[in-house]
């Protein structure tokens, strides 16, 4: 698997980023201090969703606010420190014991053109 190339950032953000108190550099802040520790030079940063029944504003959050510490991270290192996104889909939920299929497409365009 090749890696994504990540967007450049603007380097004006970069002091900014340094005092910023939103809660992605808090925790982004947590990660800096954890890999000083350990002695890595590379963060990792994990998502994920269960499609378990229809897709829902819960799903794109999960993977929206790990970009958003991710992104925090490289601002608050300037970019210096390696990062990767592993992202996984599990459609195995184990606290539902049936599966609910998703209307038939037919049914889903009649929805659609309803509302």
């Amino acid at each position: 698997m090749s890696p994504a190339v990540l967007p450049a950032l603007d380097p004006d953000f970069f002091e900014p980023a340094q005092s910023a108190r939103a809660w992605p550099f808090e925790e982004a802040r947590k990660i800096v201090k954890r890999l000083e520790k350990s002695g890595k030079r590379e963060a990792l940063f994990e998502t994920g969703y269960g499609p378990s029944g229809l897709p829902h504003i819960g799903t794109f959050g999960e993977v929206a606010r790990t970009t958003m510490v991710r992104t925090a991270f490289r601002l608050l290192t300037r970019d210096e420190i390696p990062t990767r996104l592993l992202c996984f889909s599990d459609d195995l939920d184990g606290m539902r014991k049936i599966r609910i299929p998703s209307p038939p497409r037919r049914r889903w365009s009649r929805i659609c053109k309803s509302r």
